[in-house]
């Protein structure tokens, strides 16, 4: 059998939904969002991971772009700023209507498919980004914004993040109400780059299916952004979906000690480990000839699905690349026309055509719509919640 081309018709059919692409930060970094700049209707290889030609060749049929913001930004600049990333996404929107189009629903997904467009949604990555504000929160969701990920890298005052030492100890009180309102506006709660601590309390508060945007299996490789196999089994019931990433750091033990020596030559430079800018790339460039990196394949990021399928079941698994929040990426994911490797890969595997359906399109289409099913029945019963953080963590 020729695995690619049987990939490539399964995704004509049901393409991917991916969980998580910087494409919007990259934007804003490299040219301030200026489309004349970089016109991702032609091929950018070089500069980004995304563009409109090889979204069209991976099969993309839907996209979360994240609305990122560094968390080291705080309080109202960093609200400011991902209002600016979703302003960002906006363009992308106005300026590329026959190839993108804005969907805020899971029927606005399976429409853009049925008219050959790529459905464009946000996330928001990182509670800081509503500087602890209900009404915030509820500013995004009307904007268009579908999930908030709970933390980024460094804690916030309510949740802790995965990479930081112990805070509030997983959720605070105000936490809770974060999720509680999540849920009663229809908003996903996406659980990566969170403490363990921290995805157990949200699923035991969250009413309504939760994301982890990209996130892989912590038992195929240790690490704290990873999604340990207890909390992989609790998405049956939850009805959630765990989409795996493709940050070699975060799926490749032998990445984790090569990549921090890699963030700490960026920070000797005076840059941000994650910058990713052309300027930044070369840094890592000259780091890798002098120290060559392992390199993650498509076989590896297949390991974690194989995994988390077992675990968690067909039904509660995607897919959340991190194309363009990522120096490196897998061998044979370079970018996003690399997704037909991953599908050929699970095909050779055993994988059915309806387990990778599921994978790419159906789980995650189905989460968000329970979400707005729950967003429904929470609103027949409560209003908008006006708490603040001083009046419930004191």
């Amino acid at each position: 059998m020729d695995f690619l081309s049987r990939a490539r018709e399964l995704l004509a059919e049901h393409p991917v939904v991916d969980g998580h692409n910087d494409l919007p930060w990259a934007l804003r970094e490299q040219v301030r969002y200026d489309l004349n700049r970089m016109d991702i209707a032609a091929d950018q290889t070089g500069r980004l991971h995304t563009d409109i030609p090889r979204l069209r060749a991976g099969g993309v049929g839907a996209q979360f772009w994240s609305v990122y913001v560094r968390s080291d930004m705080a309080g109202d600049d960093a609200v400011s700023a991902t209002l600016e990333q979703v302003d960002g996404v906006r363009q992308l929107l106005e300026r590329y209507p026959a190839d993108l189009a804005a969907a805020l629903t899971a029927e606005d997904m399976e429409k853009a498919r049925g008219e050959g467009r790529i459905a464009s949604l946000m996330g928001a990555e990182g509670g800081h980004s509503i500087n602890s504000s209900l009404a915030t929160l509820r500013a995004l969701y009307a904007l268009g914004v579908r999930y908030m990920t709970l933390t980024h890298n460094d804690n916030i005052a309510w949740a802790d993040s995965a990479t930081d030492a112990p805070g509030v100890g997983g959720l605070s009180d105000f936490g809770h109400e974060v999720v509680r309102e999540m849920n009663r506006i229809g908003m996903l709660v996406d659980l990566s780059h969170v403490a363990v601590s921290t995805m157990r309390d949200a699923l035991a508060t969250s009413a309504a299916p939760v994301v982890f945007s990209h996130s892989s299996a912590r038992a195929i490789c240790d690490h704290v952004r990873n999604i340990p196999d207890d909390v992989l089994a609790l998405l049956p019931a939850n009805g959630g979906v765990a989409m795996a990433t493709f940050v070699p750091k975060f799926i490749l033990p032998e990445a984790v000690d090569w990549t921090q020596a890699a963030d700490e030559n960026m920070r000797a430079h005076g840059l941000h480990q994650l910058d990713t800018t052309p300027d930044a790339m070369r840094i890592h460039a000259a780091f890798e000839e002098a120290r060559p990196r392992p390199v993650a394949t498509v076989a590896t990021v297949a390991d974690h699905l194989d995994h988390m399928r077992e675990v968690a079941g067909v039904d509660h698994i995607g897919i959340g690349g991190d194309f363009d929040g990522t120096a490196f990426t897998p061998a044979g994911l370079d970018d996003v026309a690399g997704y037909p490797n991953l599908i050929a890969e699970l095909l050779r595997r055993g994988w059915s055509a309806a387990d990778l359906a599921k994978l790419t399109w159906q789980n995650a289409v189905r989460t968000l719509r329970a979400a707005e099913d729950v967003a429904r029945d929470l609103q027949t019963r409560r209003g908008p919640s006006n708490a603040t953080i001083g009046q419930l963590d004191g």
